[in-house]
């Protein structure tokens, strides 16, 4: 039996490259949940990465490799932390 089938699949290295808050290159997506011209989510093995900005559009997007690679004007990058999602998020804690 393959040792990767008993851990599920191996972790990949995630990177972000910015340039000239134009071109964003990331690794490490395994999956983009929702997209349009103003924000980008994606679960990366690293937590939830939000991108927001304008004329957002991807231009190429390999999830075999990991690889995607977005184009317009970037505003920000938030990853949003695993660990509150599965604690009922923010209103959870507000209300405890």
């Amino acid at each position: 039996m393959p040792y990767e089938s008993e851990r599920g699949r191996p972790e990949t290295a995630h990177h972000l490259i910015l340039e000239d808050r134009e071109r964003l290159s990331v690794s490490g997506v395994e999956e983009v949940e929702s997209f349009d011209e103003n924000t980008i989510v994606m679960h990366t093995n690293r937590g939830t990465l939000v991108i927001r900005g304008e004329n957002l559009h991807i231009e190429k997007l390999s999830l075999d490799g990991g690889d995607l690679k977005v184009e317009g004007d970037v505003d920000s990058l938030t990853y949003e932390d695993s660990r509150d999602r599965q604690s009922g998020g923010l209103f959870a804690r507000l209300f405890r």
